[in-house]
């Protein structure tokens, strides 16, 4: 296991330490009046806990299941995607040759160590099942493949490649294949055209099962402290519950508006300032209500507390204390992700890893003309191969460029793209964010030194990265990025192009989502204290813990570590045992 990094005491005052309250100890149980008991308590309701919820229900544990909002998280928010091979059925059914070593040996060029390779052996074995569980509770998927490389893709297509298996330097290492699974049940096809908010096709079946299953379902209701006796074991939680009645009506009333107008419009569209200035007022309100409204209540929880409560991208302040670097970006997530399932986690001892870690989502495909040109930095350098997946090149951009970076394209390229860009061949949110950049967002000069005048980058270092790139177009080198030569294309045509493609551009936002956690003994899901050893009755999963994806993100691998680690944590409360693989 990793070292731990440096505690934060839930005691210690400070915002970004969120509304935690230091853990209660006591002698024994019998010290607390609980209001209620139940085996597994999971807080958080998105992919790690709904799937934690199941499992365990399925293992015969009573369960309960809280959330503080209605459900589903940064999960039901997201494109709806699972990362999933190793020869699902619906890859078979598409004709996708995939197998565990392969989805092994790709992913470990991904994952860098952030987990060890025994799980992600186990991790890329329980895949294919993975989906047939979910099937089994009723999620829908389907077997349409887009075979081409694309950072989602249009809206008929449901099976894709979420990553970089189909790059020249990664294809050379592993064996590609289409691992994107896109849930397919409960949403409408201008739902899907949004790609937004999609997740509820692989969350509302799961929540179903589990309601007709007899889990407990207890939404608006937030865990606040949990309570540890004097041998170190999680007893339990004391939660808050925003009671049903007029005032939880509305309370959601003023949740929903504040969230709707927060989404009507990009940020960088005018009128998008006073929109979120009546969103804050709505979300004030129900801050209001909430706080006034909402009773304490204890639960023991016999078998243990799940903690699967998102990430911290909404909690600014601990952003900008673990990983300053992204504060410019865009926070991915919605109002859970606040970092409270972590601080619960500490407040009990537990150890955080990879906090300074998050992602940067800078996808510039489609258009494919986009990938086709070059991305540089100040020094007028490339960044990367800008064919990869845009987590790849926003990590890149942030981690080694200081987060500055300038998309470069000549007239040829622009005319390309804008054919690109059809309806029919994108979605809405793709064609908007591109032709916004490319009648705002773009720089245009005749001459390259010009340009790199008017956009602040060093003209000798632009002249000679266009120039050795133009070589490898024609043949003449490879790229020295590792390029495949049929994306390489020649920068020539005046007039020449920059779009601002940094962490902080105007008009090309940049959305970012936290990966670090609480490091967990990865054969249990128990969390570790600072000195390594587990903490009983406390598990955690998803983005609350450190896991698959915790050093870069590829679409749907969140969500599929969700789902891997809340079953793990499950398992083991109901039987002691890990997982392994069905025969």
């Amino acid at each position: 296991m990793p070292a731990p990094e440096h505690p934060a005491p839930a005691a210690q005052a400070g915002p970004w330490l969120s509304q935690v309250e230091p853990c209660r100890r006591v002698a024994t149980a019998d010290e607390i009046a609980w209001d209620a008991t139940t085996d597994f308590l999971v807080v958080g309701s998105g992919a790690a806990g709904s799937s934690a919820a199941a499992e365990a229900c399925e293992h015969g544990l009573a369960v309960t299941l809280i959330d503080r909002f209605a459900g589903g998280g940064t999960t039901v928010a997201s494109g709806g995607v699972i990362y999933a091979g190793g020869g699902t059925s619906l890859q078979r059914a598409a004709g996708v040759a995939d197998s565990p070593e392969d989805m092994f040996r790709y992913l470990r060029l991904e994952t860098q160590g952030c987990v060890s390779d025994r799980t992600l052996r186990r991790f890329c074995e329980q895949s294919r099942h993975t989906i047939d569980w979910l099937i089994g509770k009723g999620v829908k998927f389907r077997a349409t493949l887009y075979p081409g490389k694309t950072s989602y893709p249009p809206v008929d297509y449901f099976l894709y490649h979420p990553d970089n298996s189909l790059v020249g330097s990664y294809a050379a290492q592993a064996r590609p294949a289409a691992r994107g699974h896109r849930g397919a049940g409960r949403l409408t096809r201008q739902q899907m055209e949004a790609a937004v908010s999609l997740g509820g096709s692989l969350i509302w079946p799961l929540h179903d099962w589990c309601r007709a299953q007899g889990v407990r379902w207890l939404p608006f209701t937030e865990a606040r402290q949990l309570v540890q006796d004097r041998d170190g074991r999680v007893l339990g939680a004391r939660v808050l519950e925003l009671p049903e009645g007029p005032q939880r009506a509305s309370f959601t009333q003023h949740l929903e508006a504040g969230a709707r107008l927060q989404t009507l419009l990009p940020p960088i569209v005018p009128g998008s300032r006073l929109l979120r200035r009546l969103a804050r007022r709505h979300l004030r309100e129900a801050e209001r209500l909430e706080r006034e409204a909402r009773v304490a209540r204890f639960i023991r929880a016999e078998r243990g507390v799940c903690l699967a409560a998102g990430g911290f991208v909404c909690n600014r302040p601990m952003v900008a204390h673990y990983a300053p670097a992204y504060r410019a970006g865009f926070p991915l997530g919605t109002s859970g992700d606040d970092g409270s399932g972590i601080r619960l986690g500490q407040s009990a001892g537990g150890a955080t890893g990879r906090m300074q870690r998050m992602t940067a989502w800078r996808f510039i495909n489609p258009p494919l003309a986009w990938a086709r040109g070059i991305v540089v930095n100040r020094r007028g350098e490339r960044v990367c191969n800008e064919t990869v997946y845009g987590a790849t090149l926003g990590i890149e951009l942030v981690e080694q460029h200081g987060g500055a970076g300038w998309l470069i394209l000549d007239a040829r390229l622009l005319r390309e793209a804008r054919t690109q860009i059809a309806p029919g061949l994108t979605l809405p949110f793709q064609r908007q964010l591109a032709r916004l950049n490319m009648l705002l967002g773009r720089h245009r000069a005749r001459t390259l030194r010009e340009l790199a005048a008017k956009v602040g980058i060093e003209p000798e270092g632009l002249v000679r990265s266009v120039a050795s790139y133009n070589r490898a177009a024609r043949g003449e080198i490879r790229d020295p990025l590792g390029k495949d030569p049929e994306d390489c294309a020649g920068i020539t045509t005046p007039p020449f192009i920059a779009i601002d493609v940094g962490i902080a551009a105007k008009f090309f936002p940049c959305p970012t989502l936290t990966l670090g956690g609480l490091l967990v003994d990865e054969d249990s899901g128990l969390v570790c204290s600072q000195s390594g050893a587990p903490i009983p009755g406390l598990y955690a999963a998803g983005r609350t813990a450190v896991g698959v994806s915790s050093h870069l993100y590829v679409s749907g691998l969140s969500i599929a570590d969700g789902v891997f680690s809340g079953r793990r944590a499950a398992l083991h409360a109901a039987t002691g045992r890990t997982w392994a693989p069905p025969p």
